[in-house]
């Protein structure tokens, strides 16, 4: 019987066991693929990460050579060997080599968390013994600020060269044929990094007509997922079955966990948990907690506080940007450099968003004539609030938006404490009625410069999937997540990512 349901065909297939579902050879050569060698991508990191060490030891000696107070002593070079074998050991302990399953977010405070501990022991053993005096600061400090910044994107480049290599990634399962299945498909697929490479999907009831799910070969039942684990050595089996009844997944679960090291439950809470939620035992019953950092005043606090500073810091930098742009509107077309519209920001209350001028004069009476006129000009902005090839924008403007420079002026009001440098989308007020029930949960925060929508489709998103990413971002909020969109973010204005 064939059942349709959302964006795929499916197929309702009796519970039976259904070995060898997926012809073998297909299998061997998705296997040949997915399992990348353990040994050789936990050498390929820990190679890139010595690599790194050495050469900012290398050019934080240069430093020291030529603006420190004396010459490097043996010792003092010599004594940055330790500091590499602390910083790697601490590295292996906290899970990063090689590091699969862990989202950006959490791989960056790992990262800075073995860094800092490194700092730290290396303190505290100068302190205690008798090389504090030998003991270079200005080398020390020098190599864990170069760390600290090139360190994550060494990583990124290593996985990225792995990838490319075919060893990145181990071979993991999935349970679940349905939507839920598909969706977790695609943001493994998406999200490439977590390492996790599905290497068949299964359910008891549902199959793809097709026979693939997202470009993953439907493997069969439960029984032929324990099977191929046991073939291939698989240790991680997915179950994405949300809407099963707990008893039968209670069942299913009892049974992986005899075959599966690793075993990933995906929970009917869409909408309730985030990215910080903690697992509890209350005397044997399973809770989870919720934790929303943004509702914490210090966060707040913190928050701002890291706003003023990257402002103040770069706006040094940007200032020399900020005057050739407002030059080059001023001689493209007479009117303001600076445009001001009205958006909510925190708790609803109006504030003027200044951006650089990049439509003609009187650019709102021809948007509402152009809708008027337009159909499908209309259709597109119902659903985007944007437009494409919209006749309003000037050549310049067109430039500025396409890499996002029209939105440098925000750190004035960044400055004033009516944005923060990553946040929700500033919303319009006749935007209101569109954002929905979701509106007093995006507005309980400050919104932002950049933000998720930004990085993750920018204007390719629709209106509901941005106000969508921005309740996520809300709930799930930490600084690790805002310098993980800021990065991302220099990247898509770098590639002129999405915007238009």
């Amino acid at each position: 019987m064939e059942v349709r349901s959302g964006v795929y065909t499916e197929v309702i297939y009796p519970v039976v066991r259904t070995s060898g579902t997926m012809p073998r050879k297909q299998m061997l050569a998705r296997s040949r693929v997915t399992s990348g060698s353990r040994t050789l991508v936990v050498l390929g990191l820990i190679a890139a990460d010595v690599l790194l060490a050495l050469v900012l030891c290398q050019m934080a000696a240069l430093i020291q050579f030529l603006w420190g107070s004396s010459a490097l002593t043996t010792v003092a070079i010599a004594g940055m060997v330790p500091n590499v074998v602390v910083w790697l050991g601490l590295r292996f302990l906290l899970g990063l080599y090689p590091g699969y399953g862990l989202g950006q977010v959490e791989e960056l405070r790992r990262q800075t968390f073995a860094l800092f501990t490194t700092l730290a022991i290396t303190t505290v053993f100068a302190f205690f013994s008798s090389t504090a005096e030998s003991l270079s600061r200005m080398l020390l400090f020098a190599w864990i600020l170069g760390l600290l910044v090139t360190a994550p994107l060494a990583r990124y480049c290593a996985k990225l060269a792995l990838k490319k290599l075919g060893l990145w990634g181990k071979p993991v399962v999935v349970l679940g044929a349905h939507d839920a299945g598909a969706r977790v498909l695609e943001d493994l697929r998406r999200e490439w990094q977590l390492g996790f490479r599905p290497m068949a999907v299964f359910d008891n009831r549902v199959a793809p007509i097709q026979r693939t799910l997202n470009g993953v070969p439907y493997g069969g039942t439960l029984g032929d997922a324990i099977a191929l684990g046991r073939e291939h050595r698989i240790d991680t089996v997915i179950f994405a079955m949300p809407y099963t009844r707990r008893e039968q997944l209670a069942r299913f679960v009892d049974l992986a966990k005899l075959n599966f090291r690793h075993v990933v439950v995906i929970p009917n809470l869409v909408g309730i948990t985030n990215s910080a939620v903690v697992a509890r035992n209350f005397a044997g019953t399973f809770g989870v907690e919720i934790k929303y950092n943004l509702l914490d005043p210090w966060s707040q606090r913190l928050k701002r506080a890291l706003d003023l500073a990257a402002t103040v810091v770069g706006g040094i930098f940007v200032l020399p940007l900020i005057a050739a742009l407002a030059l080059l509107v001023r001689l493209e077309s007479r009117g303001p450099i600076f445009y001001s519209d009205k958006r909510m920001g925190r708790d609803g209350e109006l504030f003027s968003c200044v951006k650089f001028r990049t439509m003609v004069p009187d650019a709102e009476s021809l948007l509402h004539g152009l809708l008027a006129e337009n159909e499908e000009a209309r259709e597109e902005y119902l659903k985007y609030h944007k437009l494409r090839n919209d006749p309003r924008v000037t050549s310049v403007g067109r430039f500025l938006r396409k890499t996002s420079l029209d939105e440098l002026p925000q750190l004035w009001n960044v400055l004033r404490g009516e944005m923060s440098l990553v946040g929700p989308r500033p919303y319009l007020p006749r935007e209101s009625g569109d954002i929905g029930v979701t509106q007093d949960e995006i507005l309980r925060v400050t919104p932002g410069i950049t933000g998720p929508w930004q990085v993750a489709g920018r204007n390719r998103s629709a209106f509901e999937e941005r106000v969508e990413m921005d309740v996520s971002y809300v709930a799930d909020w930490s600084v690790w997540l805002d310098i993980v969109l800021l990065v991302r973010t220099s990247v898509c204005v770098l590639f002129s990512r999405g915007a238009y």
